[in-house]
């Protein structure tokens, strides 16, 4: 019955050795939380380069769709001045100057 000591021994000098592993990673943890926290709340707060284009994109996009509307009513707008509608004139101008202003603002604001 030489193996009944040996296991208690066996299982003392494994969890010997794997327990300052689980000690060391604990404590790098521990040493490493507040840098993460940080780091988390400053990618929180900033926008990335990425981020930055995407929502250029998006205002482009929708500028470019406001001007295909406005465009589509000036033109028939145009028309129906031509023919003498007074009011269809009016709209007209009016929708050409929304046209010239979203035209010279870089994001249709």
């Amino acid at each position: 019955m030489t193996s009944a000591p040996f296991v208690p021994t066996g299982l003392a000098l494994v969890a010997a050795l794997t327990l300052p592993g689980c000690v060391v990673r604990t404590a790098a943890d521990i040493v490493t939380a507040p840098v993460k926290v940080v780091g988390g709340a400053v990618d929180a707060v900033t926008t990335s380069q990425s981020e930055a284009d995407e929502k250029r994109g998006r205002a482009l996009r929708k500028q470019e769709e406001r001007l295909g509307k406005l465009d589509r009513s000036y033109r028939k707008d145009s028309r129906r001045c031509q023919n003498g509608d007074q009011a269809a004139c009016t709209s007209a101008d009016a929708t050409y100057a929304e046209m010239q202003s979203l035209q010279r603002s870089p994001y249709g604001n």
